[in-house]
C-alpha cells in the first residue's frame, strides 16, 4: 500500500538535526534557540500557585481573560496601541501555533505568500500545506535589508499574505521605520494580509526601538501579530504565545485555533497574566541580552570568524569564509562532531539554499557556557 503525503519532500527541521547531533557528540548546543538558564523563580512560583489553586482544567478557548487584558495593557504601555481583549487577542500554543493558524485561516489553493529569506523554517511548510505558493525575496547582505523594489515587483493579484519577522531570526537584523512605511504603502488599498512575527520584540540592541506593525495605523488594520512568552521569559518548553489583530481577521484565526488545540496551559496563562503586570519583568531584556552579545563577541574577537553585531534576538551570525571552503551544512556537522560545538547552517533558510558561509549561534547562555564556547571557536 502506498500513501500520499501533502508534504512529500519536507525534511526534518535543521534544529532537530543539529540538536540530535549535539546530544550524540556531547557538544555545547548553540544551535537550537533556547536559554540554558532558569526562568525567574517568582514566575515559577506563580505557576505553582495557580496549579494549587485548582486552575488545572481547560482555559477559555481564547485564553484566560486576565492574560488577554494584561497583553492589551502591554500594547498600550509600549506602543500606545490598543487591542480589545474580548475579541482581538487569542492565547496560543507558542508563536508557532499562532503562525500556523493564521496561515491556515487565510491561505488557500493558488494564493501567493511573500516571505523574506533567510526565513524561519515554519513559514513555508504551512503555506505549502494549504496549497499556497511561496514567493521568496532574499534579504540583501551584509546587513540583511529588504529590497522594496523587488517586493513591489513580486506583488501580484494572487498575493494573499506577506510574512515579516523583526527582530529577525536567523539574521539578527531589525526592520526600520522606513521599512514599515514602505510595507504600509505597498499593501494599502489591497486585500493583502500581513503576518508579523514579533517573537523577539523585547530583545533589541544599541538603543534601537522595535517597530511593531501596530504602530502604523493603516498597516495595523490588515496585520496579525504573533509573539511568544517562551522566548521572553526563558521557558520555551511552556509553549505559550499569542496572536492579536483586528477582530475581523482574528475571528478567522480562532476558527482554526478552536479545532487544532482549542486552548492552552491554564495555570501558565494565569501566572503570566500576573507576571507581566509588572513591566520591569520584561523591560530589562534588551540590556540583559546585549550584555551577553557583547561578552560573546569580545570573547571571539581573536577568532577567524567574521561578524557584524546582531541588532536583535539572541542569535549571532558568524562568517566562516576565511576558515574553510566547505559548505555550511558540512562545516556545522564537522564542528559538532570534531569540536563539540553545535551551530545552525544558514543556507537551509536561503532562497535555493544558497551557501554564504554563515552559521547561526545562540548566545542565550550562561557566562560559563559562552566562555567555553568562545575558547572552542577561537581554536578553529
Amino acid at each position: 500500500m502506498q500513501y500520499t503525503s501533502k508534504l512529500p519532500k519536507l525534511e526534518t527541521t535543521i534544529f532537530t538535526v543539529m540538536s540530535a547531533l549535539a546530544n550524540k557528540h556531547n557538544a555545547i548546543n548553540l544551535s537550537q534557540g533556547f536559554p540554558n538558564f532558569d526562568s525567574d523563580p517568582k514566575l515559577i512560583d506563580l505557576v505553582a500557585k495557580a496549579m494549587k489553586s485548582g486552575h488545572n482544567q481547560y482555559a477559555p478557548m481564547l485564553g484566560a481573560l486576565e492574560l488577554r487584558k494584561a497583553i492589551a495593557g502591554k500594547f498600550e504601555l509600549l506602543y500606545e496601541s490598543s487591542y480589545n481583549p474580548e475579541n482581538e487577542i487569542v492565547i496560543t500554543a507558542g508563536a508557532s501555533q499562532a503562525i500556523f493558524s493564521a496561515i491556515c485561516a487565510f491561505v488557500k489553493e493558488g494564493d501567493e505568500v511573500i516571505l523574506f529569506r533567510p526565513a524561519y523554517d515554519i513559514y513555508e511548510p504551512a503555506v505549502n500545506l494549504n496549497g499556497g505558493k511561496v514567493i521568496s525575496v532574499q534579504l540583501k547582505r551584509p546587513n540583511y535589508e529588504i529590497d522594496w523594489e523587488e517586493v513591489e515587483q513580486r506583488i501580484s493579484s494572487k498575493t494573499r499574505m506577506i510574512i515579516t519577522n523583526t527582530p529577525h531570526n536567523p539574521a539578527g537584523s531589525v526592520i526600520t521605520i522606513a521599512d514599515m512605511l514602505k510595507l504600509e504603502e505597498l499593501t494599502n488599498g489591497t486585500d493583502i494580509i500581513v503576518l508579523s512575527d514579533e517573537v523577539y520584540e523585547h530583545i533589541i540592541f544599541d538603543g534601537e526601538k522595535h517597530q511593531s506593525a501596530c504602530l502604523f495605523s493603516n498597516l495595523k488594520e490588515r496585520t496579525l501579530i504573533t509573539a511568544s512568552f517562551g522566548k521572553t521569559f526563558h521557558n520555551t518548553g511552556w509553549k505559550t504565545g499569542y496572536c492579536c489583530g483586528p477582530k475581523d481577521l482574528l475571528v478567522e484565526v480562532v476558527k482554526v485555533h478552536q479545532f487544532s488545540v482549542f486552548s492552552v496551559n491554564h495555570p501558565v496563562q494565569l501566572a503570566l497574566a500576573e507576571y507581566i503586570k509588572t513591566p520591569e519583568n520584561y523591560m530589562y531584556l534588551s540590556e540583559f541580552y546585549q550584555e551577553k552579545r557583547d561578552l560573546f563577541l569580545d570573547l571571539i574577537k581573536s577568532s577567524r570568524f567574521k561578524y557584524s553585531p546582531s541588532k536583535g534576538t539572541y542569535f549571532q551570525l558568524l562568517d566562516f569564509s576565511e576558515i574553510t571552503d566547505e559548505n555550511d551544512v558540512d562545516f556545522a556537522i564537522r564542528l559538532t562532531r570534531d569540536h563539540r560545538i553545535a551551530t545552525i547552517p544558514i543556507s537551509v533558510f536561503n532562497q535555493n539554499k544558497e551557501d554564504h558561509k554563515m552559521l547561526r549561534v545562540c548566545f542565550a547562555k550562561t557566562k560559563e557556557t559562552l566562555k567555553h564556547s568562545s575558547e572552542i571557536l577561537c581554536s578553529i
